[in-house]
């Protein structure tokens, strides 16, 4: 049994989840001090990139983007389709494996 592709998509949302808890609390503080915001685009696209376990962690305990129900529901639909896409990669790499 190959793990190796397990620990690397485990590794890459451990780091996709960083950055965006990251770019979450930049842009919080950014709200909070009247700076220039990181766009909602942004802070979705990171997370459809594997970073959504760190935006919901960002998004209780930084308690940012918690409350605005259309950016929810949006980030809701990131999460579906990144699940989506990684149940997809994996039914077909098990298929390339029985082969």
């Amino acid at each position: 049994m190959n793990t190796a592709p397990a620990i690397a998509l485990a590794g890459w949302y451990a780091l996709a989840s960083l950055a965006t808890f990251i770019a979450y609390a930049i842009d919080k503080r950014a709200a909070r001090l009247g700076r220039r915001r990181t766009p909602e685009r942004t802070l979705l696209l990171l997370g459809l990139a594997g970073g959504w376990p760190g935006a919901l962690l960002a998004q209780r305990l930084v308690r940012h983007k918690s409350s605005k129900a259309a950016f929810l529901a949006k980030h809701w639909w990131t999460v579906a389709l990144n699940v989506a896409i990684v149940v997809a990669l994996s039914l077909l790499n098990s298929g390339a494996a029985g082969s």
